[in-house]
């Protein structure tokens, strides 16, 4: 017999062909010299071919049936693209260079649609097509380097929407050469030419050249995404480059190193396992392979897949190995879901081919009953099959079997071969052979994913009658473990043939009975026998229970009470003022509270508060009361004494009598101010002085989140509406049950603030949080204090929440989506303290992507967020703004400007931060320095947005001020016009010396006869000043000189002066002002043209007036 080459055992993957799709092509008549294939796609669901009659067929892979037929009139498809995330779309490139989105509709069984045709690169050969993984957006490259990106508005949005919204084409970029490959992933789109591969940020419209070597030709590049086990690492990227090499990229574009696989491609090609062929191996090395990768594909978890003329690729880059690689000839285009290759020929044929461990191919085989392929790929790849990892696919009854099913007086050699392999299998010496031998000749067994290995008698086996039925092998192993309590772990049984196998960190560890007592039945007890594997895992499943159990009931005890635990589930789209979060007191503190009003019935406690509260209601509804504050507070003030009385704590109310120094001290200063009914200076600088002595005490102490007891809905209800009356009416408690007043701001701020404090930490459980946080932002904005009392309140609410959890560890993109999906959140607070969280932990790159919870979080908000660095809250409120397409920008502006105050305020932030030098704006006289206008501003389009809103005159003026002293000249041109102050524009426009800002658009052109004289004169000051200011420097420029045509001077200004009011008229007006003397030559042929043009414009409207008159005066005869 002679020896067959067999494969290293370094290669335990291979490419199989299972199934042949030349009788699919020949049905969808594919397979002719007339029409054949021409691009190819594939999906989870979808296989897409394309034609060179313009047709798109859509084949169902289950089964392979066509399901659909797209027809395009617009040429050849040359290129096609199926959406992953949403598998109803698909892109289609023809070959006159338009691109088609279709919509499938097919969940609605509805007749496919296009939704939008591009034009973008009509008359070009589209090269590349790549959908976004996550919007409906396809980018389209094509052979001249254009890149453009469609975003696609559905018809699931209704027929309205699709009627009258356009669809958008964004032009990315124009690239060098040719556009080779196109891939996408998390925001980043990855550009692959002829000469280098660009990367770019499609959400902040940055590019990035990768590497600095360039390159020429047909060269890929891909991204590689993580595992899921990778924790936070960032996805890579790989470029192909010349001689079989790969540059390893970081998501920042930033090469890490480059990989060399010409040496590793000498080893031989492994055969494709195809029913075509028998495989055939050579075990000779070919010399080493310079190859161009011209793609490069992501192949499942951890290979990058390409191939060439010659054959197919797949490497292992991260750890710089050679998978495996094939012999495929003439390859088009090869496309990739998971592990499955769908590789188009260049005559069209196309080829399925799987990625596959050799064990689970060699199943397959067996499975479909081809036995011959399945023997000789067992010979090839001896190494694999012998292998541990393969046993569990391949035991050794499946050889067996597959060996009797070969013939073997027709293949001698190939049943001896197999028979070679399995020997090696079970050595004849081993120790375990004779065991072995009498499971395998009546039994076979196979290893579930849970780790037991199942064995099946044979029929009419002795051991068949031993062994439990197949039905009861296949019991879940929760019903195992109930059959097995744990008062008898001493006498269980086990099912015969039965072993387990406990993973325990990725090491397996074989847990059976001793080899010595193999054949000993189970149900015999002996003592100096280890329990059962079955018993032993019922024992860790009760002790982890117990443990759980235990750890649940600590943690509960901790931060629920007993009394309320399982009465507070409340549900997510509750109101907030319904949420309660039971932090109280240990069990310990609980016993000793036990005598106290805390275990008194519910009736019983709260009896005073009810009728005190439902009396404040009812005088509240007075109008005579509710329309005067005074009488309002008063109200208040009787009702809170009863709130103190009942839910003040503990700590709270024994500090009526034991106070510490600071807040008595303050306490007396406060009551003796308010009894003579007002505050002086000396009060405030007492109450100062105390709070900067000891500002922790009061800041630091604990939150009251929870009510101390059960409180009815209803009841509660008003609670929540009248404590909440109180903080903005600023009726305080003072804590010794008494109430305290401030009206009318007979308390400064110094005080009031501190009184906020204490107030909202006492009753944080009975405040509208919404209404405090607005009422917070616009009358305590300068009493940061408050502010951050209300986000620890928050923060102290929200402690034990899976996001507050996932901060300490996850990554920002992680923490934003787990926010998104747990939406929505409407405007509650919560989303504000999350946003806080990460603010504090990632600073300002976590404000940008906040933009996307709007409404949920204002503006208002952010700018409290970042009250610290203006600069932060300036970037995501331009963020926000250019989020919106251009026409709604400005009604999103104008409802985010409340109060309307707060426009000022944003103004003075966007003309103070990423703004020119005020030195190179402002001359010392502080008018606007030549040509200043034209300096770049950072948040120039948010300023021109802000003053062009509607407003009054006296806010339009405040505007035009700050413009001006900040030198935005462009701004300030603007508002100087729209406040009819066009003299005071003009002077600014000579200042800036610069005749493109005259023009009829804006208005700023001269509309009077004065307007005209004033400019004039302006011009001829402005050229005197400028020629003597240049004489000086030794570079005067004539004044009608043409270096200087945009530049304002007499010349130009009568050259405009012409043009708007004619020739004939303007020539008087400037003898009038006496600036004939400064008009050159040019003026006077510029002036003659203009006059022909007038004369022969005239004309050639009377002729035409007339020939009007002679049709009108035929049709009428």
């Amino acid at each position: 017999m002679a020896s067959v080459p067999i494969i290293p055992d370094s290669y335990n993957h291979v490419l199989a062909e299972f199934e042949c799709l030349d009788p699919l092509l020949s049905a969808l008549r594919l397979d002719s010299s007339r029409l054949k294939c021409t691009c190819i796609d594939v999906s989870k669901r979808w296989l897409a071919l394309g034609s060179s009659g313009g047709g798109l067929n859509l084949i169902q892979k289950d089964g392979w049936k066509q399901r659909l037929f797209l027809t395009h009139k617009e040429g050849a498809v040359s290129r096609v693209a199926c959406c992953l995330h949403d598998e109803d779309y698909v892109a289609v490139a023809t070959s006159q260079g338009l691109v088609v989105v279709w919509e499938l509709n097919q969940e609605r069984r509805g007749k496919p649609e296009r939704i939008y045709v591009s034009s973008e690169h009509k008359g070009r050969k589209v090269t590349a097509l790549c959908w976004d993984t996550a919007a409906l957006r396809v980018f389209v490259g094509d052979h001249v380097g254009k890149v453009s990106a469609i975003k696609i508005n559905t018809s699931k949005q209704g027929k309205a929407a699709a009627a009258f919204v356009m669809f958008p084409v964004q032009i990315i970029t124009t690239v060098d050469s040719r556009v080779v490959q196109l891939d996408y992933l998390d925001g980043r789109l990855l550009i692959s030419s002829l000469t280098r591969t660009y990367l770019c940020d499609t959400e902040r419209q940055k590019f990035w050249k990768i590497g600095n070597k360039e390159r020429d030709g047909e060269f890929g590049a891909c991204f590689f995404p993580v595992g899921k086990n990778s924790g936070n690492q960032q996805p890579l990227i790989y470029c192909a480059r010349p001689g079989s090499r790969m540059w390893e990229v970081n998501f920042d574009g930033e090469v890490q190193s480059t990989h060399q696989f010409k040496q590793l491609l000498s080893s031989p090609p492994l055969p494709v396992v195809t029913l075509r062929l028998d495989p055939h191996y050579t075990s000779s090395s070919c010399s080493p392979q310079s190859l161009s990768f011209p793609k490069l594909l992501y192949l499942t978890e951890h290979c990058v897949m390409t191939w060439t003329e010659r054959g197919i690729y797949i490497f292992l880059p991260q750890s710089v190995q050679v998978l495996l690689w094939s012999e495929v000839k003439d390859i088009q285009d090869i496309a990739v879901y998971k592990s499955e290759l769908f590789c188009l020929h260049t005559n069209g044929k196309v080829a399925h081919l799987s990625l596959l461990l050799v064990d689970r191919c060699i199943e397959r085989l067996i499975r479909r009953g081809f036995w011959t392929l399945a023997a000789r790929v067992c010979c090839l790849f001896q190494n694999s099959v012998i292998s541990c990892k393969a046993r569990k696919n391949l035991p050794l009854d499946k050889l067996e079997h597959l060996k009797s099913q070969l013939d073997a007086s027709t293949q001698p050699d190939l049943v001896m071969q197999l028979e070679e392999l399995i020997s090696k299998l079970e050595p004849l010496d081993s120790a375990c052979s004779s065991r072995r031998s009498s499971i395998s000749s009546h039994e076979s067994f196979s290893v579930l994913d849970s780790g037991i290995y199942r064995v099946i008698s044979r029929r009419g086996s002795q051991s068949d009658e031993d062994s439990c039925s197949l039905h009861s092998q296949t019991f879940s192993e929760d019903e195992r473990l109930k059959e097995f309590p744990g008062h008898q772990e001493d006498e269980q049984c086990f099912p015969a043939h039965i072993y387990v196998r406990y993973n325990v960190s990725h090491a397996s560890v074989t847990v059976e009975a001793d080899r010595n007592e193999t054949f000993l039945p189970f149900s015999i007890p002996l003592s100096f026998r280890s329990p059962s594997p079955l018993v032993s895992l019922q024992a860790v499943k009760e002790s982890v229970s117990s443990f759980v159990r235990k750890t649940t009931e600590k943690i509960g005890t901790l931060h629920i009470s007993p009394d309320t635990r399982g009465r507070q589930e409340v549900k997510d789209d509750e109101e907030l003022q319904e949420l309660t979060v039971n932090l109280v007191a240990t069990p310990q503190e609980e016993k000793e509270l036990e005598p106290q009003s805390c275990q008194l019935p519910e009736e019983d406690h709260l009896r005073d508060l009810k009728a005190a509260t439902a009396e404040a209601i009812a005088k509240l509804q007075d109008p005579l009361v509710l329309l005067e504050p005074q009488c309002m507070r008063r109200v208040l003030q009787e009702w809170i004494v009863y709130l103190e009385g009942t839910f003040g704590s503990k700590e709270h109310s024994a500090s009526s009598t034991k106070k510490n120094p600071v807040d008595k001290e303050q306490s007396s200063i406060l009551e003796d101010c308010t009894d003579k009914g007002n505050i002086d200076e000396t009060c405030v600088s007492k109450i100062k002085c105390e709070n900067s002595t000891d500002l922790k005490g009061p800041l630091d102490c604990g939150f009251q989140v929870s009510p101390p007891c059960v409180v009815e809905p209803d009841v509660q209800k008003d609670l929540i509406e009248l404590t909440t009356l109180c903080f903005e009416l600023r009726v305080f408690s003072c804590g010794n049950g008494d109430a305290e007043e401030s009206s009318d701001g007979s308390l400064l701020p110094a005080a009031s603030w501190t009184l906020a404090c204490r107030f909202m930490r006492s009753y944080f459980f009975l405040l509208d949080l919404k209404r405090i946080k607005q009422y917070i932002i616009t009358m305590y904005a300068t009493s940061p204090n408050v502010w951050e009392t209300y986000i620890a309140g928050l923060k102290e609410l929200t402690c034990h929440s899976p996001v507050a959890l996932a901060m300490e560890n996850e990554d920002m993109l992680k923490i934003l989506k787990q926010l998104h999906d747990l939406g929505p959140w409407d405007d509650s607070p919560l989303l504000l303290v999350h946003a806080q969280r990460l603010y504090e932990k990632f600073g300002e790159t976590a404000l940008r992507p906040l933009i996307k919870f709007h409404p949920s979080i204002l503006p208002s908000d952010i700018k409290q967020l970042c009250r610290n660095d203006p600069a932060h809250f300036l970037a995501y409120l331009d963020s926000l703004v250019k989020s919106k397409p251009e026409d709604k920008r400005s009604s999103l502006l104008r409802s985010l400007l409340q109060p309307e105050s707060v426009r000022l305020d944003w103004l003075c932030l966007a003309v103070s931060h990423d703004a020119p030098q005020k030195a190179n704006t402002v001359d010392a006289e502080g008018n606007p320095r030549p040509r200043s206008h034209l300096f770049t501003w950072g948040y120039s389009q948010l300023i021109l947005l802000l003053i062009k809103l509607p407003a009054d005159f006296v806010t339009k003026e405040k505007m035009a001020d700050i413009c001006k002293s900040h030198g935005f000249w462009p701004g300030y041109l603007f508002l100087c016009l729209e406040l009819d102050r066009r003299l005071e524009a003009f002077t600014n426009i000579a200042h800036l010396d610069d005749l493109s800002l005259l023009n009829g658009e804006d208005g700023s052109i001269p509309e009077t006869t004065e307007e005209w004289k004033f400019l004039l004169h302006l011009a001829k000051n402005h050229s005197t000043a400028f020629h003597h200011h240049g004489s000086q420097n030794g570079n005067a420029v004539s004044n009608g000189s043409l270096s200087c045509p945009d530049c304002i001077t007499v010349e130009n200004v009568a050259l405009l002066l012409a043009k708007a009011i004619g020739p004939n008229r303007a020539l008087p007006l400037l003898q009038e002002c006496g600036l004939t003397l400064e008009l050159s030559e040019r003026f006077t042929s510029v002036c003659e043209i203009l006059r022909i043009a007038e004369k022969r414009q005239r004309a050639l409207i009377q002729s035409m007036l007339e020939r009007c008159d002679r049709f009108l005066w035929s049709q009428q005869a």
